[in-house]
């Protein structure tokens, strides 16, 4: 009824390339040598033939286009793609050039920040990790520690902050995309931060800055299980409950980039506190801070003997295991919960697949059989197939992966992007 994957690892054993592998149903209003380039780097590597069967053009086209790209350092010809005969000579195929450009993506966290260095063609060059100081911080205190972060990561590759074309940041809270504007985030001690403009100031690079969940669901369109899919959603369970959408391979982010704060849709009209103030939100009754709070109770904790929220969490999950009622009874609760949130999902979006992630995903309680059963009782589908659920336990790079991606698009669409119909 349901195909649930476990997944520990940061890369994908997918395709070789990066980025969504479908065109889009809408007609596209990118440049055909946007395209063109887009086509080659998901693939990896493509022939002319290739290119003018995807994308429809002549063959004339496809070399006048693709001898600009080359100009401009953009491809490269290579050699081995075989021939479908196996015999003559191989024809000739083209690729990223990768050192064409080079990007940083970050993902911000509670605990510990990480950053990935890719170049062009999607590929990781250095990555780095920083532990998070505690507590709100104050916008120059995030631009220190993403300043210390990046330089890490650059380190590594022995290159300079001067040779990155752009940023790519991931954190969680309410983030205007398009603006670069934090309306409010866990992290920061104040709202409405311009996060673009200091960071410009600071450090001359353009920044891109997104909803951690959305970068999340762009590492799975660019480089997870969302390449070949054209609508699918994800939900992360950490220190907070999030949602991204991706419909007809396109990341959806609302009107005001508002869009999709699963983790604060309400279930319970004057129920528990969630974080961002207001009562009833899914993820008072999901997200760590939650869960942590109930067991501290049920676990008879000392409240003047402080212990942080993972120690709490191991401690519950461990508990449960061993056949504690009290700790079994507020996974099976939350789970509940979970449930009536993945209902909702499949009701109003229909995806064809859900993606769960995130730290928790490691407690199977979260997505066992009796939680997905209630999910598909809750859901108007007789008659249909179940909504697939995979379960990818992803660890912090592919997070910030997912900001390079954000970094990736933003750069293509500077460099190639010159026109839209």
């Amino acid at each position: 009824m349901y195909d649930v994957i476990t997944d520990q690892h940061d890369e994908s054993d997918g395709p070789a390339g990066c980025g969504p592998l479908l065109s889009t149903d809408t007609p596209d209003a990118k440049p055909l040598r946007q395209q063109i380039f887009e086509h080659v780097r998901a693939h990896g590597r493509a022939a002319r033939a290739d290119i003018t069967r995807a994308i429809g053009i002549s063959a004339g086209s496809a070399t006048t286009l693709t001898a600009d790209l080359i100009a401009a350092g953009l491809l490269r010809e290579v050699d081995g793609l075989p021939r479908e005969t196996g015999r003559g000579r191989p024809p000739v195929a083209l690729e990223v050039v990768p050192e064409a450009r080079h990007v940083i993506g970050i993902k911000l966290s509670d605990d510990t920040h990480s950053a990935v260095l890719t170049d062009f063609a999607g590929c990781i060059v250095a990555s780095a990790t920083l532990p998070s100081s505690p507590g709100r911080k104050s916008l120059e205190t995030l631009l220190e520690e993403m300043d210390v972060l990046m330089d890490l990561a650059l380190k590594e590759a022995k290159m300079p902050l001067s040779e990155v074309s752009a940023v790519g940041v991931g954190m969680s809270g309410i983030i205007d995309h398009n603006t670069g504007t934090i309306a409010w985030s866990p992290f920061l001690n104040t709202s409405d931060v311009d996060l673009r403009t200091a960071f410009l100031a600071r450090f001359g690079v353009p920044v891109h800055v997104d909803n951690d969940t959305n970068v999340l669901s762009l590492a799975e369109l660019w480089f997870g299980a969302g390449r070949s899919i054209s609508d699918f959603a994800v939900v992360t369970i950490e220190n907070g409950v999030g949602m991204g959408l991706v419909l007809d391979n396109r990341l959806f982010r609302g009107a005001r980039g508002m869009g999709l704060e699963l983790g604060h849709t309400k279930v319970q009209l004057d129920g528990a506190l969630c974080r961002c103030g207001q009562r009833g939100c899914l993820e008072a009754y999901l997200a760590d801070y939650a869960l942590a709070r109930e067991a501290a109770t049920a676990l008879d904790r000392n409240p003047r003997i402080p212990q942080s929220t993972n120690a709490m969490m191991d401690t519950l999950f461990t508990q449960a295991k061993s056949g504690n009622e009290a700790a079994r009874t507020i996974f099976r609760r939350a789970g509940r919960y979970l449930s009536v949130g993945l209902s909702n999902v499949i009701q109003l979006f229909d995806p064809g697949l859900i993606i769960l992630s995130g730290e928790r995903m490691q407690y199977d309680y979260l997505y066992s059989n009796e939680v997905l059963s209630e999910m598909q009782k809750l859901t108007l589908s007789d008659g249909r197939t179940p909504c697939k659920v995979e379960i990818h336990a992803w660890g912090g790079m592919i997070w910030a992966r997912g900001a390079t991606a954000l970094a990736l698009e933003a750069v293509t669409d500077a460099a190639l992007g010159e026109a839209r119909a």
